[in-house]
């Protein structure tokens, strides 16, 4: 329903039951919970306008904002809750101990015992979020890159996959791999690349 909101944080703060900004756009101030990551980085700054992505959980006795610098992050937070045992709550703590780029590798690689580091996430569930995102992340049917000029490495397949589970266009992903490719080594990892493809990305 709300794709983000550009305007201006007024406040943030943290309290027991979570970690919050207000933004105010045309005159109405938006609570949005966001993560410890995002809570150090923003400002409040009612001089200079913001852009902060968002996503509108809604249950039956409550509809809640959650907030992200980054849209990377906001999408990731929705594929996690798509883990059956997966809420709100549980996807912020990943995303605490984690940023978006280290949960998307923990997942391909398969190492559970790292993701138990966020708070409240216990081997089982750890291994049930493996288990059901790797397919999602890496087993998409890639398009071709129509540039020759980009090689089909693992790496580079793997970051096409997972930006297209992210909702990337074919056209975004071949202009930032383009972009990327001067600064990547052909044995580079699939973190590497995919960290400076988003990069391309969000710029």
């Amino acid at each position: 329903m709300f794709d983000y909101f550009k305007g201006f944080i007024t406040d943030k703060r943290q309290s027991s039951k979570g970690t919050y900004l207000t933004i105010e756009v045309s005159g109405i101030g938006y609570s949005l919970e966001i993560t410890d990551r995002d809570f150090n980085a923003l400002t409040v700054d009612e001089d200079k306008p913001q852009k902060i992505y968002s996503y509108l959980a809604h249950r039956e006795d409550a509809m809640s904002l959650y907030g992200f610098v980054n849209k990377e992050t906001r999408d990731i937070f929705q594929i996690l809750l798509s883990v059956s045992g997966v809420g709100a709550k549980m996807a912020i703590a990943l995303l605490n101990e984690f940023d978006a780029c280290d949960v998307i590798s923990l997942v391909i690689d398969g190492n559970f015992k790292e993701l138990t580091r966020a708070k409240g996430v216990g081997p089982k569930l750890a291994q049930k979020i493996i288990l059901e995102l790797k397919d999602k992340l890496i087993k998409t049917e890639l398009p071709r890159l129509s540039s020759s000029s980009v090689p089909q490495t693992q790496a580079i397949s793997d970051t096409q996959s997972v930006l297209l589970s992210l909702g990337y266009e074919k056209d975004e992903i071949e202009d930032a791999i383009k972009k990327v490719m001067p600064t990547v080594a052909e044995e580079s990892n699939s973190e590497e690349v995919l960290r400076k493809a988003l990069a391309a990305l969000s710029m």
